[in-house]
């Protein structure tokens, strides 16, 4: 396996190759980082990654380092202020459900475990796949609809299946590197 072939989607980019190398398909448990990135997946909807990995750090400090509990009570004037704010998408159904999702997220990690809730979609593990090639990926799946659906329920919105899915594959829900990418077998 050759050290240097990463999965083709990140070539040309350092901060792309960055977070491909230390972040995109770990398997994370934490909470707060499964917030942060539903939120971050919501806001790329109908945009590229890379556009919302550049504004990451926007985002972090325009949303109070994603605390759930201070988004939750967003009002007019915090919306306001997040529209005029050129770090981040500036898009008011987007803020809008940036709100509604810390309030959804709170009810749903006091009642089941957000990271529970979420995990319970891969049977609390991850999904290890073997993709040859980018476009044997599927854009989602099963598991991403059956999320997409519970967490509408749950009072989420923009997690559509293709939005969750990405969120999965972020996530290390599932292992989505190629498998001549360096990185599927340390993420396996």
């Amino acid at each position: 396996m050759d050290q240097d072939y990463r999965c083709v989607w990140c070539e040309g980019d350092a901060l792309y190759i960055e977070y491909h190398d230390t972040q995109w398909g770990v398997p994370q448990f934490d909470p707060a980082v499964l917030f942060e990135f539903l939120i971050l997946e919501g806001a790329q909807a109908g945009l590229s990654w890379i556009t919302i990995l550049r504004k990451r750090e926007n985002y972090r400090q325009a949303f109070d380092g994603f605390d759930a509990r201070l988004i939750a009570q967003y009002g007019d004037k915090k919306i306001n202020e997040l529209l005029s704010n050129a770090g981040i998408v500036r898009n008011k159904l987007k803020i809008n459900s940036t709100i509604s999702n810390a309030q959804a997220f709170l009810t749903l990690e006091a009642n089941e475990g957000f990271a529970n809730y979420l995990w319970s979609f891969v049977g609390h593990k991850p999904i290890q796949n073997s993709w040859q090639q980018i476009s044997d990926i599927p854009a989602q799946t099963q598991e991403s609809e059956a999320m997409s659906k519970g967490l509408k329920l749950k009072g989420f919105c923009f997690v559509g299946p293709t939005i969750c899915y990405a969120f999965m594959q972020a996530m290390g829900m599932v292992n989505d590197h190629e498998v001549a990418c360096f990185r599927h077998k340390e993420c396996s």
